[in-house]
């Protein structure tokens, strides 16, 4: 299989998830060999999409040359690998990449319907000798790399949740990432949402970019404090446990939003793998550990 690029410009703005700050983006093609490439096109800075560029995993993946850096990369980069896109150059006028709607579903959309473009030049497959993984003891997540003849990832998230419950989400080479992985929307506990704003994140978060949990039966306290972190009049909590804007794509959409991020994150060991990723509770920290690792064991 060869390379490939996109095949035209696409252009994206808004606001970050965690800076709050508008940033207008824009995707081109790139030659083979590229890889993808983060351009602060403010700063006049280029940043490979590595895991040896990351220096944040505080609830999205940072990438870092200096001073300078990019934030919540993992969408992108995830939508990136589900189309099978070898090169492409990132200009970003700001440091966080817009969320969006806090999934990789309009990247998808915009990029698909025009195909790729084949390059000159044959796709390097990552492959690894042996087997490896990267494990928190305290944490109990890890994730794991085994060699394969073709590239899939596997998910068990469990957050001892009454609402979400344990669940789990795959996806493989060749399989609709489009429709089943794409769409699947970031998530954040209602209970959460405090502490993450007094570490300076959140900033950009509404009920248009997150699916809210709600744990408990929410009091009228409560829903009031919602109402106004998000500056919206009212929002319910369904008997379900979620914020009542928004209409799950799927029973597992949490569980596939974690498989999107770890698509997104294992990418930065700079290619497609030839492997067999699989991980219980992943998160930026501990994929981005896996990816980093990866670096090492390639052949």
């Amino acid at each position: 299989m060869n390379q490939q690029t996109l095949t035209r410009e696409y252009r994206f703005e808004g606001r970050g998830l965690h800076t709050g700050k508008y940033a207008h983006l824009v995707l081109k093609p790139a030659p083979a060999g590229y890889g993808v490439r983060f351009v602060r096109t403010d700063l006049d800075v280029e940043i490979p999409a590595l895991a040896s560029r990351v220096t944040r995993t505080d609830r999205s993946t940072t990438i870092s040359d200096g001073e300078v850096s990019v934030v919540t990369i993992e969408h992108l980069m995830s939508a990136l690998t589900g189309l099978g896109v070898d090169n492409a150059r990132v200009e970003l006028d700001n440091e966080e990449v817009p969320i969006l709607d806090g999934s990789a579903e309009r990247y998808v959309r915009a990029i698909a319907p025009d195909g790729l473009a084949e390059q000159d030049a044959k796709r390097v497959w990552l492959s690894f000798s042996e087997p490896f993984e990267a494990r928190d003891e305290q944490t109990g997540s890890w994730v794991r790399v085994e060699p394969s003849d073709r590239m899939s990832f596997e998910v068990t998230v469990d957050f001892n949740s009454r609402v979400l419950g344990v669940q789990t989400a795959h996806w493989s080479e060749n399989a609709d990432y489009v429709g089943q992985i794409a769409p699947c929307r970031t998530f954040v506990f209602f209970h959460e949402l405090e502490f993450l704003a007094a570490r300076g994140l959140v900033k950009g978060g509404d009920v248009d970019n997150a699916i809210v949990i709600v744990e408990r039966p929410a009091s009228k306290e409560q829903i009031d404090n919602m109402c106004r972190f998000f500056g919206q009049p009212r929002l319910a909590v369904t008997p379900q446990g979620y914020l009542s804007n928004i209409k799950l794509h799927f029973p597992n959409e949490c569980g596939r939003h974690k498989l999107l991020d770890l698509i997104g994150d294992m990418r930065l060991m700079g290619g497609f793998p030839k492997a067999r990723i699989t991980a219980y509770k992943p998160g930026h920290t501990i994929n981005s550990v896996a990816s980093r690792t990866a670096l090492t064991k390639i052949k």
